[in-house]
């Protein structure tokens, strides 16, 4: 397996800080591409119900020289709800019966770096596998974004036919799904470039995992904090802590020689 690194970093939203920063990459985006429809952009400036609901999980791209979120995907399960595409199309009954996510609000700031969009889809991807996902679903509004999801590995599921999708402001897309189970044995198969993109190489920058929450470890028992501040490096210091009735305070970084 080869290394590739980034121009950019691609993790989850897990603060109300991020998740604003995303949603201004997408008024950003859909208010460049949709100029006549400037409500929608607008709308799209802030969180909504379904960034925050459960089963949901929003995808950034920071660029490291600046530091700004240039591209953001949202995927949505089909569990505790359904997607919200299914409120407007029914899907065949061999996609209605897998497990399945919703691919939306994508959007990427105009200038970003090329890799953006394939590595939101491979965190997609990716996300899809570890959550057991067997289909991922995406709306393409144009000709140009149908021919590059097709590229990626989508399916067009209407053959060509576009319906309006209410949650993206009523306007007509083609609709594309795409086989998270069989997509690995495809790209072997066909010797496709992407197998060597999506699974032969590990990109460091991507992170849909971060590190267990902080609580979890100031709540470690006392053995094993020797063990948690070695494993941190000589100048870490983990947060002072109350055992027992007791604070104790943490450790002092480690004086330069």
């Amino acid at each position: 397996m080869s290394t590739a690194h980034l121009s950019f970093t691609v993790s989850i939203a897990r603060d109300l800080r991020t998740l604003r920063e995303a949603c201004a990459v997408r008024a950003q985006a859909y208010g460049h591409h949709l100029a006549d429809r400037p409500e929608m952009a607008q709308a799209l400036a802030t969180p909504d119900a379904t960034d925050l609901a459960p089963g949901t999980a929003v995808l950034v791209c920071r660029d490291k020289a600046s530091g700004t979120v240039v591209g953001t995907a949202r995927i949505q399960r089909n569990h505790p709800r359904s997607l919200p595409i299914e409120d407007c199309i029914v899907l065949p009954g061999a996609l209605a019966g897998h497990a399945r996510a919703e691919i939306t609000r994508l959007a990427i700031v105009p200038g970003a770096d090329s890799l953006v969009r394939p590595m939101l889809v491979k965190a997609c991807w990716m996300f899809a596998v570890a959550a057991q996902i067997r289909t991922l679903v995406i709306g393409a509004r144009s000709a140009a974004l149908l021919r590059i999801y097709k590229g990626l590995g989508f399916t067009d599921l209407l053959a060509g036919r576009q319906v309006p999708l209410a949650h993206a402001g009523g306007l007509p897309h083609h609709v594309l799904c795409f086989d998270v189970v069989a997509a690995e044995r495809h790209w072997h198969a066909a010797q496709h470039a992407l197998y060597t993109f999506m699974v032969e190489t590990w990109h460091p920058d991507l992170d849909l995992i971060g590190d267990p929450a902080p609580a979890l470890r100031d709540a470690a028992a006392p053995r094993f904090r020797p063990a948690l501040r070695r494993a941190a490096g000589p100048t870490a210091a983990l947060p002072a802590v109350a055992w027992a009735g007791r604070r104790r305070a943490a450790p002092a970084p480690a004086g330069r020689g």
